[in-house]
């Protein structure tokens, strides 16, 4: 009776599995649970219930009861958020870049984005690019050279005096300074940071203690530089203690081995955590706040950005004693990395701090002029500016089609003089920082507060990420 009563249920998900042969049902069954650490454990659990003719329904009520509900898998929005570009996309912005933001503002955490009129395409987020995500932060899309920053050090000495003196002073620039991956100092440099204890916070910290201490006070390569620069004030209210006339050091770099290795390693486990919940292209993944992970590499993540900050103080301290000039004034910012906004976790791979009355530097190129400006809290641009004047051609471009010996011609028609000159890093291979600059204050993300030009660069050279 038992016998003829199973054979009459109707078929489907609620009727029992077959026992011969249902362990790969069973398995199929529990497919929701395939990203789970313990999926092993649920299919032979499924799979002994199936064999003693259990329902599927009353499989999937055990498994939910002994191992909690599975996960669901998010996948990319067909629709992207909201987006505010700052520029002519095909002109100022390649359509490329503005591809790159439109798909990471399809992830299941995206909640707007903006992209600068200094756009080009990088990793995961485009340079230029601000994302602004709930709760969660992407390792790719703060960067591989975490904190990577602008500091400016400005002196009473007029313009006049510091062209006087620019071969000795280019000679001390170069004896307190190092570029290049892995490069060192002669001597170890000092700083609070070592003893920082976030250094404990983490074992990737932890093992990245001796690198950092070996690289601090050092800078990278690529677009990396460190330049003497003359500038004048436009706006003497927001900037009390810099004289009309000004001369300065100028430095661009980041957080060397430490903020890579640790991009490497949280990379990685971003995208084992995001493979549990989502399924999404290589390089978008990211970790959510409130797990254990993501408050590792928030800490890492800072713990890069001081380093990067303490790397360009142990530069221009050692500039200071070594040359006697007496900084005035200091104006730096973060442009690689992210801030907490509430919910909100903003990244700006490549893109400058603009909240009301904040100061920031963007740089145009080694024979352009730089700038310094204070944001205007724009919210549709997510509180940002542009980190710079942006590049108009690849590196390979670059090299391929701009002549070195026009660039050298090009620069002693404007006094400038430069070491380490490369044709990816020359002025032509750059956007007009006059037009990007001037997109910005059009669309009231900032208003320059003084320009500057420069007449001596370090160019670091070789490989490097923005």
């Amino acid at each position: 009776m038992g016998r003829k009563q199973r054979e009459q249920r109707p078929s489907g998900l609620l009727s029992p599995l077959p026992q011969r042969g249902g362990g790969g049902q069973a398995h199929e069954l529990v497919a929701a649970y395939k990203e789970s650490p313990r999926f092993p454990e649920i299919a032979r659990r499924a799979a002994q219930l199936a064999k003693a003719g259990e329902s599927a329904e009353a499989i999937l009520a055990a498994v939910a009861a002994e191992f909690g509900k599975a996960a669901e898998i998010a996948r990319l929005r067909d629709d992207a958020r909201p987006l505010r570009i700052y520029g002519e996309v095909g002109a100022d912005i390649d359509a490329a870049a503005v591809a790159q933001i439109e798909l990471a503002l399809r992830l299941p955490i995206a909640v707007r984005g903006a992209l600068m009129p200094d756009a080009h395409v990088g990793y995961a987020l485009p340079i230029g690019g601000v994302f602004a995500a709930h709760n969660a932060v992407s390792p790719a899309m703060v960067g591989v050279d975490i904190g990577c920053r602008m500091h400016l050090s400005a002196y009473p000495e007029p313009p006049e005096e510091l062209l006087r003196q620019r071969t000795p002073l280019l000679a001390d620039l170069h004896a307190v300074t190092r570029f290049g991956v892995g490069a060192k100092r002669v001597r170890p440099a000092d700083h609070a940071i070592l003893d920082d204890p976030r250094w404990e916070a983490t074992s990737i910290t932890h093992s990245l203690r001796a690198k950092g201490a070996e690289q601090l006070g050092t800078s990278g390569a690529g677009n990396h530089f460190a330049e003497l620069v003359v500038g004048e004030v436009l706006d003497p209210e927001a900037l009390p203690d810099f004289p009309a006339r000004f001369s300065a050091l100028l430095t661009h770099s980041g957080s060397r081995g430490l903020g890579s290795s640790i991009a490497s390693h949280f990379g990685r486990v971003a995208t084992q955590e995001t493979a549990r919940k989502a399924r999404v292209p290589r390089m978008y993944e990211w970790l959510d706040l409130d797990s254990q992970p993501g408050q590792d590499y928030w800490t890492a993540m800072e713990l890069a950005g001081a380093f990067a900050k303490a790397n360009h103080e142990v530069i221009h301290a050692a500039f200071a004693r070594r040359s006697g000039l007496k900084p005035v004034a200091v104006v730096q910012n973060h442009h690689n990395f992210a801030w907490r906004v509430g919910d909100l976790v903003v990244h700006r791979k490549g893109a400058t701090p603009a909240g009301a009355g904040t100061l920031g530097i963007i740089p145009g190129s080694m024979g352009t002029a730089s700038y310094i400006v204070v944001g205007l809290g724009n919210e549709e641009g997510l509180q940002s500016a542009s980190h710079g004047a942006g590049r108009r051609a690849s590196r390979r471009q670059a090299k391929e089609s701009i002549a070195l010996h026009q660039v050298r011609e090009w620069l002693a028609e404007r006094n400038i003089l430069v070491d380490g000159l490369s044709a990816d890093e020359s002025p032509q291979a750059y956007k007009d920082i006059e037009r990007v600059l001037e997109l910005q204050v059009r669309a009231a993300l900032i208003r320059p507060v003084a320009r500057m030009h420069p007449v001596a660069v370090i160019m670091a050279g070789g490989v490097g990420e923005d």
